[in-house]
């Protein structure tokens, strides 16, 4: 990574990777100590508790190892991002969504580093899950969002429509929902929009032919704007097709900057103070 640190923007104001799946990284301590070192100072990394919970026991070594790293390359100043977590179960994962995960995500919602819930949602596009089985868990986990004042991390996927039905007939949490990666259009963030979501953006917004996610990214009002990485997928340009990682994110918010036109640390700015409303208790 070391060597295309040079290649990303300088946004000119620290910011947050929004969303990430740290414990997929082959090296999350070197992930961290790279995000450090492109002015990522927040990640909220997401835990599918119907997979694995490795992240709530490794997290504190990986920060510790990537403080080394940073002292390792003459930046002992700097310090790893504040690290918050998501938990909940995909919708991929919706048939696993049990009694006793459900049981697992109330009491996770009490430990300090927990933010949020997700992801969760529809994917209508590889169906790993019987439609009305995501949608029986999506509004389960609404409901105890809701009931415990968490915000949620929602991920739809060619199934709009219906996520918008759910949240409407169950109610936006209060304490905000997130529309994580998205990629639609502008009509489609609008909608969004006015029920009071957030709308992030990750890889997608840098590819060449994504000028309908420009165009979202265009009308989302900075108190409304995210950006992430979703890493390890979806890197972005001109970094398409390798691994992903946070410090990444800086590309995304260069490119949802141009898209507004705006300046980058305005983009960056924004992007950080709404992760911290979201992730961080009390901000």
């Amino acid at each position: 990574m070391q060597d295309i640190l040079h290649a990303l923007p300088d946004l000119g104001s620290p910011t947050a990777d929004s969303h990430a799946h740290l414990d997929m990284l082959e090296d999350p301590a070197a992930a961290l100590a790279n995000a450090a070192l492109a002015g990522i100072v927040l990640v909220a990394t997401v835990v599918d508790l119907t997979e694995n919970e490795r992240t709530f026991a490794e997290l504190d070594g990986w920060l510790a190892a990537a403080r080394d790293r940073l002292a390792a390359a003459g930046r002992p100043e700097l310090t790893p991002p504040e690290v918050r977590i998501v938990v909940g179960a995909h919708p991929h994962n919706a048939s696993a969504f049990t009694p006793a995960v459900a049981r697992r995500m109330r009491e996770a919602a009490t430990w300090p580093r927990v933010a949020a819930f997700g992801e969760l949602g529809l994917d209508y596009h590889y169906d790993h899950s019987p439609r009305e089985v995501q949608q029986a868990s999506f509004r389960e986990q609404l409901d105890l969002a809701n009931e415990l004042g968490l915000p949620v991390i929602v991920h739809l996927r060619e199934a709009h429509e219906d996520g918008l039905q759910i949240l409407r007939d169950v109610g936006v949490p209060a304490a905000g929902c997130v529309l994580h990666c998205f990629t639609e259009d502008a009509p489609t963030a609008e909608r969004f929009l006015e029920l009071g979501c957030y709308v992030s953006f990750a890889g997608p917004v840098t590819f060449k032919k994504a000028e309908a996610i420009r165009d979202a990214a265009r009308i989302t009002p900075l108190d409304r704007l995210l950006v992430e990485t979703d890493c390890p997928f979806l890197a972005p340009e001109p970094f398409r097709g390798r691994k992903n990682e946070p410090a990444f994110t800086t590309l995304n918010a260069a490119a949802v900057a141009v898209a507004k036109g705006v300046a980058p640390h305005e983009v960056a700015a924004a992007a950080l103070a709404n992760a911290r409303r979201l992730y961080v208790r009390g901000e």
